[in-house]
């Protein structure tokens, strides 16, 4: 399904019914990801999953984008579908970011919260990293957080870019190098909504300190960490991941 928001063609999935949970996914990714917790969900709850700006079906914009941008076209999404706020946000990597963005600004005001390798913790040492990582060419390090359909694209490229996974759509470079600026701690601080914190064991891109971080930081929340599984959490375990959503959604 498609319609227009902020002169951006956008594209979006509504499926099932009751409560509505709002699905966010991150950097390069697209709506799609979430495939198997849409199929979980959907028999008890409405499901909005959409392609962010930039990605998958949506067009990009043309301006260079902050998480705030992101989080006001999500509040006009909604008006513009007319549908009331959601019960719950969902958001992987940057969609998890930016929920917490989104959340803190009250552009979305969810009466629960999921954050699966929610990124956003910005610190100099990950600065550093990027900025090694302009100068370099594609290799499996720049593109740990990308989904492997991109990866092994991007093994095959030869850009140079600011950032790492910026590559796979590099005419997003300097919203890329906004958001990625963007540390979401002190929003973090701010939430009081109920908050799920599912991280991986094995994940090499956003690392479980950053979600016991956002333990410590959002007062009402769990952490969860999970074994056997990477960066894409969701789609490693999705076993595990969905049965500790729908719990938490009850």
């Amino acid at each position: 399904m498609q319609v227009v928001v902020d002169q951006l063609l956008t594209n979006y999935d509504l499926s099932g019914q009751g409560k509505l949970v709002l699905l966010l996914h991150g950097w390069g990714d697209n709506l799609k990801t979430f495939s198997s917790l849409r199929e979980a969900l959907a028999d008890k709850y409405q499901i909005l999953a959409v392609d962010l700006p930039g990605f998958g079906g949506t067009q990009i914009p043309e301006q260079a984008w902050s998480l705030d941008d992101y989080a006001d076209f999500l509040r006009h999404l909604l008006d513009k579908l007319e549908l009331e706020q959601p019960y719950a946000v969902v958001g992987h990597s940057n969609g998890g970011a930016l929920a917490i963005r989104a959340v803190s600004l009250e552009s979305l005001k969810p009466e629960k919260l999921v954050l699966m390798a929610a990124s956003g913790i910005r610190t100099p040492q990950k600065f550093k990293r990027a900025a090694l990582t302009a100068v370099a060419k594609v290799g499996n390090i720049a593109t740990l957080w990308m989904p492997e359909r991109y990866r092994r694209a991007l093994r095959r490229s030869l850009y140079e870019a600011a950032g790492s996974d910026l590559l796979v759509v590099p005419e997003m470079e300097a919203t890329f190098k906004k958001t990625v600026r963007q540390d979401v701690q002190k929003d973090a601080m701010r939430i009081e909504t109920p908050t799920l914190l599912i991280y991986a064991a094995n994940d090499e891109a956003v690392p479980l300190t950053y979600g016991r971080l956002y333990k410590t930081y959002i007062n009402d929340s769990h952490f969860e960490e999970i074994e056997d599984a990477g960066h894409f959490v969701h789609r490693d375990q999705p076993e595990k991941v969905n049965k500790l959503i729908k719990d938490f959604l009850k």
